[in-house]
This record gives C-alpha cells, structure tokens and sequence, in this order.
C-alpha cells in the first residue's frame, strides 16, 4: 500500500516517491495545499474503493495516518 501511496503523492506534489515516508506530513514536508489534498483523497478513494468519512480528514496529517485509516476501513 505504501508504495501505491507515494507513487500518487507524486503526482500531486514536486516530490518523489522515494522521498516520502510514513511520517511525511501531507502539507507541511511534502507541500500539498487544501485543494490537492482533497484532489490526492479522491483518487485514494478511487484506487482503494472506500469512501473516506469528511469528520476524519483533519486527521489525517501524515502518510501514515492516512494508510492506517485506510487499512480501519477496508478491514
């Protein structure tokens, strides 16, 4: 899952896969602004087939934050 994640976060923001860890912070070390950020959630959405809960996205503040919830909803 982790490599799927940082392949999209690519896409979204001037960093590169291998640059991106599970404690990157979404807009603070890879510099996703609001827009790209809910842009990068749809397209999460899309791949893993879930729907992300609008009240959990103020926490999801890092990589792992995010593939943890993820992993909460698909199980």
């Amino acid at each position: 899952m982790f490599e799927k994640f940082a392949e999209i976060i690519s896409n979204y923001v001037d960093v590169l896969p291998e640059e991106v860890t599970e404690d990157s912070r979404f807009i603070e070390d890879l510099g996703f602004n609001s827009y790209d950020f809910m842009s990068f959630l749809g397209e999460i959405e899309q791949e893993f087939d879930i729907v992300i809960d609008e009240s959990q996205v103020t926490n999801l503040q890092t990589v792992g934050d995010a593939m943890r919830y993820i992993a909460s909803i698909k199980a």
